[in-house]
């Protein structure tokens, strides 16, 4: 079945004690809702709903479910459903806080904290639309942030799979929150390989293109180097799988350590590493990097970027810093079976 457009729920539908006031985000996979509860604080509500297995018209409320897709769409409910109730457990200001989570119109719905700001996404565009580029000490405070409540998501025994800077909400304070996890896409887009890809190109790690390949912590960390890449460079850094083809990264790095310190570009490239036992072994180790001040002093970081990445071929004397950090950064080789912390 092909992937169409849903339709949303009616503004100012009642559903389980809240109302819809309108819908803020959709995606192939859900919508996403602002909503009132019953003492008129603001939620978000975000609906199971692929639109590659259901289809909701205008003025309908359950999807139509053709039946040769209702084994996959049941297999993604209960792994929706489960993601949910184990998100639930995890309070830490650095994850979306999971509310409620109910089941009506014969699908399931996360009932989570709303909070005013906007994506990286948006802040990354905003400041490239102004021909500049983002401060280290931005990125660096921002990802440290990132790095804690990734974490706490992974000592719960939980992966993300869609980190990029989209998922990543900053508050008014521009402290980060994880949003949009990817645990049940993944359960559905395995089975589905006739389908397009539920993962997003450039932050996707190698694994995820390949079925049966082991997912884990080392997953999130390549989209870790691939969401800091993009605050780096104003754009994702090139598929993982046009990689395994062509690896046109090389010169890219180089570029970044003229513009950025030698440890934060060199923390980038080991995450971006495309065999998992090169990464950082854990979370825990790309963020102390990202607590340790730079061994000289930053540049001028308001100033515009000077050339764009597509000119990084140009680049040159950059590659023997990056090789003495690799000297010192030598636990970044790493067991698949390592820590987490």
């Amino acid at each position: 079945m092909a992937a169409q457009n849903n339709a949303p729920l009616p503004d100012g539908l009642e559903i389980a004690g809240y109302r819809i006031v309108k819908k803020i985000a959709s995606g192939g996979f859900s919508i996403v809702y602002l909503a009132h509860d019953a003492e008129g604080s603001a939620v978000a509500i975000k609906e199971y709903l692929p639109s590659a297995l259901a289809l909701r018209q205008p003025g309908e409320l359950a999807p139509t479910i053709p039946k040769p897709n209702a084994p996959l769409f049941r297999i993604g409910l209960k792994c929706f459903f489960e993601e949910g109730r184990a998100l639930a457990r995890i309070v830490h200001p650095n994850v979306v806080r999971i509310l409620n989570f109910f089941r009506a119109n014969e699908t399931v719905y996360m009932v989570m904290a709303y909070e005013s700001g906007h994506s990286l996404q948006e802040h990354i565009a905003r400041v490239v639309g102004k021909g500049s580029r983002l401060k280290e000490t931005f990125i660096r405070k921002v990802f440290k942030g990132v790095c804690q409540g990734l974490r706490e998501v992974h000592a719960n025994k939980l992966l993300h799979l869609d980190l990029k800077p989209a998922n990543i909400y900053l508050r008014s304070d521009c402290s980060p929150i994880l949003l949009d996890f990817g645990a049940a896409r993944q359960a559905i887009n395995k089975d589905l390989m006739a389908l397009a890809p539920m993962y997003t190109p450039g932050f996707a790690p190698p694994e995820l293109y390949v079925k049966g390949s082991a997912l884990g912590p080392w997953s999130d960390i390549y989209s870790i180097g691939a969401a800091l890449f993009s605050c780096m460079s104003g754009g994702p850094p090139q598929a993982a799988d046009a990689r395994r083809q062509e690896d046109k990264m090389g010169p890219r790095f180089d570029y970044l350590a003229t513009i950025y310190s030698p440890e934060l570009a060199g923390v980038v490239r080991a995450c971006l590493s495309l065999d998992p036992m090169a990464r950082p072994r854990s979370v825990f180790e790309v963020q102390k990097v990202l607590q340790t001040a730079p061994a000289l002093p930053l540049a001028d970081e308001a100033a515009p970027a000077s050339a764009p990445v597509s000119a990084a071929a140009s680049a040159a004397g950059s590659a023997s810093g990056l090789r003495g950090l690799f000297g010192r950064l030598g636990a970044f080789g790493r067991a698949k079976n390592g820590s987490n912390d």
